[in-house]
């Protein structure tokens, strides 16, 4: 069973998951850090993490111990990189674990920093996608 990176303090993981194109995964790292509060982000690009699903995820997330367990963290997968948009797959690891949504960079900030310090739940942002599944802020942006 794969384990999960942890993220440095105070950010969020944001994990590569599709190795087909390292100009879009340079161009999403871009992408999220250009937004104020961008610098909220571990990056983590390992090929051993190359098609991992989502619940391959959880069951890591569910396996490790209580100092390495995240609650949730953001996938670079085949749809975020071959989208011009560039949106990230945010995924639930503990209140409602596979639980997913798409964030585009203009809105990991937002979403990551919330989450990080608790002063929203994951569920928050997940009941406040369009109907593509995608969460633009609470007034749909």
């Amino acid at each position: 069973m794969i384990s999960l990176p942890q993220p440095e303090d105070l950010t969020s993981l944001v994990l590569r998951t599709d190795f087909t194109d390292d100009a879009a995964w340079a161009s999403v790292m871009v992408a999220v850090r250009s937004w104020e509060g961008g610098d909220s982000a571990t990056f983590a690009s390992d090929p051993t993490y190359a098609g991992v699903s989502p619940q391959e995820l959880v069951d890591a997330g569910n396996a490790a111990s209580h100092d390495d367990k995240l609650t949730y963290l953001f996938l670079a997968d085949a749809t975020t990189m071959a989208d011009v948009e560039g949106p990230l797959l945010a995924l639930d690891l503990a209140d409602e674990p596979g639980r997913t949504f798409r964030v585009p960079p203009r809105w990991y900030a937002d979403v990551s920093t919330n989450l990080t310090i608790a002063n929203m739940d994951f569920s928050e942002f997940a009941d406040a996608v369009d109907e593509s599944g995608t969460y633009r802020g609470f007034n749909g942006d």
